[in-house]
């Protein structure tokens, strides 16, 4: 068992990072969890260009490095590790990992989301031959290619958008009538000629033994199908949170984010929770941020009251 840690933040993405500034400068012994890749979701997307600041875009890799290294600066430890469980230890909280046991007066979740699967026939064994869940990491290796990218929200339409600079052809697949993606991006791919965007519609089937070859696609209006012939397929549908570790422990809305109030609090006394894994957050790197600074304020709060 570690020594006892002021605050405990589970993840390391801008919310997290972002609390542990905080809470590190105020001289709270801070330790980060993160069981993978630091920065979560947010450094996989090759440019964000909506975060104040930077009128014309920031690399994300760039800005949390940064966020890392100013936590790191006021004190703040990384530990690469998953949390598996959160206990109640007397007075103090336990939270279990994979590669130790750890304890705190004070824990943050901020372990953001992952993504959200269509649950068809060979998404799972043609992932990775064909199937993806970001263009950025995968997006060159379809070079002169077509894709298909499922779901015009922000996310849909902005791996799109980086998609046209290596494929051919990109098709958008949305179920809904209408895209859901800010307008501005909306524009954006209504101008490029390489996208072409089906509404009302859906990925019934994947055309492929080995490898994705093409797509049946359901438009929803008529009841009729036609096959695309592609060689990747690109599905951006939204993101579950990270919160079955805390299930039976915190509260959680229908779509099993954490439930906070204003001040990130949860219904446990003493745990907090900030970005993509709380209900009153949405995806966007800059409210991830507001959320992380506004739960380190509050734990700083609650350990002068209650500790």
């Amino acid at each position: 068992m570690s020594d006892i840690n002021d605050v405990i933040i589970i993840g390391a993405g801008p919310a997290g990072l972002s609390s542990a500034i905080y809470t590190a400068r105020a001289r709270l012994k801070t330790l980060i969890l993160e069981k993978g890749v630091i920065g979560g979701q947010a450094i996989l997307t090759d440019r964000i260009e909506n975060y104040p600041g930077f009128p014309d875009g920031v690399i994300p890799f760039e800005l949390v490095e940064r966020m890392k290294n100013q936590a790191e600066k006021f004190g703040a430890e990384i530990k690469i590790d998953e949390a598996k469980k959160i206990e109640k230890r007397g007075k103090h909280w336990k939270i279990i990992g994979y590669n130790g046991e750890y304890l705190a007066k004070a824990i943050i979740v901020a372990t953001g989301s992952y993504y959200k699967k269509l649950g068809i026939s060979k998404e799972e064994e043609l992932t990775g031959k064909g199937i993806s869940y970001c263009a950025t990491c995968d997006g060159a290796f379809y070079t002169g290619k077509n894709v298909i990218v499922v779901g015009a929200g922000n996310t849909g339409i902005t791996e799109a958008l980086f998609l046209t600079k290596f494929c051919k052809k990109i098709y958008v697949i949305e179920i809904l009538k209408k895209m859901m993606a800010e307008k501005i991006l909306q524009e954006r791919a209504l101008r490029n000629e390489k996208i072409k965007i089906f509404l009302e519609a859906e990925l019934k089937e994947i055309i492929g033994k080995d490898r994705v070859e093409g797509a049946i696609i359901r438009d929803i209006s008529t009841g009729e199908s036609f096959e695309l012939k592609v060689d990747g397929i690109f599905i951006s549908i939204g993101m579950i949170p990270n919160t079955k570790f805390v299930e039976g422990l915190l509260e959680l809305d229908k779509q099993r984010r954490i439930k906070v109030n204003t001040e990130m609090k949860t219904s446990q006394q003493g745990i907090f929770a900030a970005g993509d894994v709380v209900s009153l957050c949405p995806n966007q790197i800059a409210t991830a941020v507001g959320s992380g600074v506004v739960a380190a304020l509050s734990v700083e709060k609650y350990l002068s009251e209650e500790i």
